[in-house]
């Protein structure tokens, strides 16, 4: 298995590189990229704040929404989750083992927990085979208990899933019975109706559990990014991060004698789709941005300006008038 990182995004794709073969290079796990509340472009509604709380457990995002047109509105508001490629599912890091609500999603409404409608739907080379799933009775996202209903499946029914390429053998199992995987990518979004009233604020919260994706070691150890077959890979991290000069050192301080075996330092990595909030009327009038790493001794770095430390964990970033031109990549680095 080879070395991926970020291997499902909102738009997105797998980027993977393969250091020889040391064996901690079996053991990473890819982010998804999750964000905020999506909408049609609207022109009455704006965000007067949002308050973005990103930890290695959960994200809180607390909205102010102001309607400035005469007359109430009501929109259909829309919390996408990220598309899963099941072909790659064992890669990747889902919080939960719900197969509709896999983020562990709740929202409020002026502090009220309101109810959701999941929607799913499943492709395959993007042909809709959703309803071929249903009728063969193939769950549409395996996690959990989900997972042993392919097993289970009656041997003509697995027959025509092959057949249709739903599934591909991957194996077996200690009884020597063969294992399935799915092929097929599904789409999932949390939808419900809401009304904004007009010239009075209405505060959305929402909450879901993070997806952090893990590597026991990191590419930005001295004893990694130096070598020249890691460079590209090297680059892109360091523009994707806003990974610096002082980042580097700390690193190289965490890692220690950086020996091989001895330096390792584990890697945690966040994606928030941040890009949603642009459609709303105008900009996010106040923004605020914490990111907690944790623990004081881990090494965190992000783009998007110069963060103030608040605590001995957390950083934040302020903004006025702002909007979103691009999603937040975290990476949280530390020897636990």
């Amino acid at each position: 298995m080879r070395y991926c990182f970020a291997a499902v995004l909102i738009a997105g794709s797998a980027n993977c590189w393969n250091a020889g073969t040391p064996s901690w290079a079996n053991d990473s796990s890819a982010e998804l990229g999750v964000g905020g509340l999506t909408l049609t472009k609207n022109a009455a509604v704006s965000i007067e704040s949002e308050e973005l709380l990103i930890t290695l457990d959960n994200i809180t995002v607390r909205y102010v929404f102001l309607n400035h047109d005469a007359n109430p509105v009501t929109l259909t508001v829309a919390f996408p989750l990220p598309n899963l490629d099941l072909a790659e599912s064992a890669n990747l890091s889902i919080p939960t083992t719900d197969p509709q609500n896999y983020v562990g999603f709740s929202t409020k409404v002026n502090g009220k927990p309101i109810s959701f409608t999941v929607k799913q739907r499943a492709f395959l080379n993007d042909k809709d085979v959703t309803a071929t799933l249903s009728e063969l009775n193939i769950p549409l996202l395996p996690i959990g208990s989900q997972q042993l209903k392919i097993s289970e499946l009656p041997e003509k029914t697995l027959q025509r899933a092959v057949a249709e390429s739903l599934l591909v053998q991957s194996g077996t199992n200690d009884k020597g019975l063969p294992l399935y995987d799915p092929t097929w990518t599904l789409k999932t979004a949390i939808v419900r109706e809401q009304t904004f009233p007009p010239g009075k604020p209405v505060s959305v919260e929402h909450r879901y559990r993070t997806s952090v994706g893990r590597s026991v070691d990191s590419i930005l150890r001295r004893g990694l990014r130096q070598s020249k077959d890691l460079a590209r890979e090297v680059d892109r991290y360091k523009t994707d991060f806003c990974i610096t000069d002082a980042v580097l050192k700390q690193i190289d301080s965490l890692a220690g004698s950086d020996k091989a075996g001895d330096g390792r330092v584990l890697e945690r990595r966040i994606t928030y789709v941040l890009k949603s909030g642009a459609n709303w009327a105008g900009p996010i009038k106040n923004f605020r941005l914490v990111v907690d790493k944790g623990r004081a001794s881990r090494v965190a770095s992000f783009c998007g300006g110069d963060a103030k430390k608040i605590s001995a964990t957390a950083s934040e970033l302020r903004a006025v008038d702002f909007t979103p031109t691009q999603d937040l990549n975290i990476i949280i680095l530390g020897r636990n």
